[in-house]
C-alpha cells in the first residue's frame, strides 16, 4: 500500500466493537476509584498531628533546591566574612570555624529527625497500601477461583469435551496467605541455611 492511509485502511476503532464494554463505563469507573484515593489521602492529611504535619512542612522544605541556595548563601557569606575578605567587618568566626561547625552539626542532628519522622509516616502509609493491594489480590484470586468452578460447571453441564487437567481441581482451590507466608520463610530460612 501506497501513499497515506485512508479511512478504509485504518483498523477498526475499539469503540466500534460490540463485546468491549461502554468507553464511559469503563472512564467513570477509573474516575470513582481516583476520586476515591484522593479521598483517602485528603482524609489521611487530615489526621495528621501537628508533629508530623511540622516535620513533613520542614522535610519538604529542606529537600528543596531553596534550601540549597540559601546554604550556600549563608555558608559562603559566612566564609567570606569570616576569612577577613570584607575590610569593614571584623571575623567573629575565624579559621577553623568552630561556631560554623557547631550550628552545623545541630542542624544536621534536627533536621535527620524531621526526615526520620517523615519517612516513618511515608512506612505507615506504604505499609496500609500494601495490606491494601494484598486484600485486592485475595479477593481477585477468589473471584478467578469461582470463576473457574463456574466455567468448569458449565461446560460438565453442556458435556463440553474437554481434555483432563491435573491443575484444574488445584485450582478450584483458594490460596491461603498464611499457607504462602510459611513457604516463602521457609524458603528464605533454607537460602539463609545454604
Amino acid at each position: 500500500m501506497n501513499g497515506p492511509m485512508t479511512a478504509e485502511d485504518r483498523p477498526t476503532p475499539v469503540e466500534d466493537v460490540e463485546d468491549v464494554p461502554d468507553r464511559s463505563e469503563v472512564e467513570g469507573v477509573v474516575r470513582r476509584n481516583i476520586q476515591a484515593l484522593l479521598e483517602v489521602r485528603r482524609e489521611q492529611e487530615r489526621k495528621k498531628s501537628f508533629q508530623e504535619a511540622l516535620a513533613g512542612k520542614i522535610t519538604g522544605f529542606t529537600g528543596s533546591m531553596t534550601f540549597v541556595f540559601l546554604h550556600a548563601a549563608l555558608f559562603g557569606g559566612w566564609l567570606v566574612v569570616n576569612t577577613g575578605v570584607v575590610p569593614f567587618i571584623e571575623p567573629f568566626d575565624p579559621f577553623p570555624f568552630v561556631m560554623l561547625a557547631m550550628i552545623a552539626s545541630v542542624e544536621a542532628i534536627f533536621l535527620s529527625t524531621f526526615v526520620l519522622i517523615s519517612q516513618n509516616r511515608m512506612q505507615a502509609l506504604a505499609d496500609k497500601r500494601a495490606d491494601l493491594d494484598l486484600q485486592v489480590n485475595l479477593l481477585a484470586e477468589h473471584e478467578i477461583t469461582r470463576l473457574i468452578e463456574l466455567v468448569d460447571g458449565i461446560s460438565r453441564h453442556l458435556e463440553v469435551p474437554r481434555r483432563t487437567d491435573p491443575h484444574l481441581e488445584e485450582l478450584k482451590k483458594d490460596v491461603h496467605p498464611e499457607v504462602v507466608l510459611d513457604e516463602i520463610e521457609r524458603a528464605q530460612q533454607d537460602a539463609v541455611k545454604d
